[in-house]
């Protein structure tokens, strides 16, 4: 994913599921605090159920568009040459991987909520995305060891903030009644997505620090100082998109709190 589009493309998808999740997080628990569990995956209401999966449509064909992108187009389908491997594209072979996993995630969720031949309890599901982000977390895991500099750093940022989509994912299963655990999850994937986006726009995009140029793929910045105020940047974006999640967090449940939420129940949990 060293483009502009290939980060721009899986940064719009863990958005919106992200943002999705957390007022899905929100809505079932202001409605009914004690009823409340950690769902991996959120209908959508209304429109006589028509699209009540949504979700899982959206995950499952925005996966299966970005692995063809990563595996057909931008391969030009020349897998081998000589007879072996074609190194030129083992970063668009290894991101197929991790985009396999996640359409895997959406195809299994589908089929355990939409027919009879795999019924899935939620917890399983949680941890099926969990695999899938831990596909993921190691794929950008070595990217940050195999790319230096201030790519290097962005990745280490990014696979980060998988961890935590990790950790909230296993701790859905073990902890299905937190809603702690289940918001955490949806900011968790916000967060990967809003990073995603910056990624895109700081190192393949028009804010690329001054003293730092994109050559040949790679991001290369002189002199080092260029470098380190391109991590203290790095720093600041992810401090002020922490900042916007939460907060937009915080309004969107007072919103949902005054709006639907059980005003007794929501006082007798919080004493």
């Amino acid at each position: 994913m060293g483009s502009f589009i290939g980060h721009i493309l899986p940064g719009t998808l863990f958005l919106l599921v992200g943002t999705w999740h957390i007022w899905g997080s929100v809505m079932r628990y202001v409605s009914n605090p004690k009823t409340f569990r950690v769902q991996v995956w959120n209908p959508v209401p209304g429109f006589n159920g028509r699209l009540k999966h949504l979700e899982l449509y959206v995950i499952s064909i925005g996966a299966f568009i970005d692995l063809c992108v990563e595996l057909l187009l931008a391969t030009r389908l020349r897998f081998f040459v000589g007879g072996a491997l074609n190194t030129t594209y083992f970063n668009n072979f290894e991101h197929s991987g991790m985009l396999l996993m996640f359409l895997i995630f959406g195809v299994v969720a589908l089929l355990s909520e939409k027919t009879r031949r795999l019924p899935l309890p939620e917890n399983a599901l949680c941890l099926i995305a969990a695999a899938a982000f831990c596909a993921e977390y190691l794929l950008f895991y070595f990217h940050s060891t195999t790319h230096k500099g201030l790519e290097g750093y962005y990745h280490v940022l990014l696979a980060f903030l998988i961890g935590l989509c990790i950790i909230s994912s296993v701790s859905g299963a073990l902890l299905p009644t937190s809603f702690p655990v289940d918001l955490c999850n949806g900011i968790a994937i916000a967060l990967q997505g809003i990073w995603f986006y910056q990624t895109a726009f700081v190192l393949y995009g028009p804010m690329l620090p001054s003293g730092c140029k994109l050559r040949d793929s790679n991001i290369t910045c002189h002199p080092k100082e260029s470098e380190v105020r391109g991590e203290l940047f790095a720093n600041a974006q992810l401090f002020v998109a922490v900042l916007a999640v939460l907060v937009g967090t915080v309004a969107s449940y007072g919103f949902a709190a005054s709006r639907y939420g059980n005003c007794e129940e929501l006082a007798s949990n919080a004493s």
